[in-house]
């Protein structure tokens, strides 16, 4: 059996989560860009309260199932999708959805840090605004900040501008700004690519402290980083063999299990460095 046919078997008999567990149930038979199809024969359970780590080579397609997950590939005119992404047994995909209301539920955080060119209250405040939040904004405002480990460093600066802070506060900034709105979903797009290893171990003990009230999907490069913060990690890989690059699910298992005992051999030559 070639090592395509082996991932897919492995996979076929993937990761099994109970229904009450599983926030979201993600079935991404195929995802193209035009005539480019980008992803395929993905099964994908996001669970409550945990975090979903996603790893693979570049160009395996990660970052776009992550935006699959709360349509924001939506925006690309050339993209289109086909199977089903249930958010609590609703398919966010049905036509009846608006994709502006899932964004609300299902937040995102991306790979660089992109705060407003606006204060830090007015970053925080957005998404409550275009939302018509009615209730107390400061005190949302504030909420906010404190979740994302911001509050004391910026509590008597809120009217300098977003741009003022340094890279891991800006981060931490749009984190605050994500969870703002309170959604049920945060995902996060390789959130600490561009940080530096003390601010990226700050955004990784926010992640550990998000999760007791977010289900958290996070794509990272980072295989330590997976193995420090994932309670999940699911492995994707690229199938070269039609000539183009489409990515797929390999495995996905609880975290320890996929870096210490992979059932599929690409698994285990990518965790052990011997991928190529």
């Amino acid at each position: 059996m070639n090592a395509i046919a082996e991932a897919e078997t492995s996979q076929a008999a993937a990761w099994s989560v109970d229904p009450k567990d599983t926030v979201m149930d993600c079935r991404l038979q195929k995802i193209f860009y035009g005539d480019f199809l980008a992803v395929r024969n993905s099964i994908v359970p996001i669970e409550k309260n945990k975090i979903t780590g996603f790893i693979g080579p570049s160009g395996c397609g990660k970052s776009t199932v992550l935006r699959s997950l709360n349509r924001m590939n939506d925006l690309i005119p050339i993209f289109r999708f086909e199977g089903s992404v249930t958010y609590h047994g609703q398919d966010i995909y049905d036509k009846s959805i608006d994709p502006v209301l899932v964004r609300r539920y299902i937040g995102m955080v991306f790979q660089q840090p992109n705060p407003f060119s606006m204060s830090i209250y007015d970053n925080v405040a957005f998404g409550l605004r275009l939302n018509r939040y009615k209730g107390n904004m400061d005190e949302r405002v504030e909420k906010a900040l404190r979740s994302a480990a911001l509050w004391t460093e910026v509590k008597d600066k809120l009217k300098n501008s977003g741009l003022s802070l340094s890279g891991g506060q800006q981060q931490r900034l749009c984190i605050a700004r994500a969870v703002a709105t309170e959604p049920d979903v945060l995902l996060m797009d390789e959130p600490c690519s561009a940080l530096d290893p003390i601010a990226t171990r700050q955004v990784e003990e926010l992640m550990l402290e998000l999760k007791e009230n977010y289900s958290v999907a996070l794509v990272t490069h980072n295989m330590q980083q997976a193995t420090r913060v994932a309670d999940t990690t699911a492995f994707f890989s690229v199938d070269i063999s039609q000539g183009g690059r489409t990515g797929y699910l390999v495995e996905m298992g609880e975290t320890r299990q996929v870096f210490e005992d992979p059932q599929a051999q690409l698994t285990k030559e990518y965790v052990s460095g011997e991928f190529s």
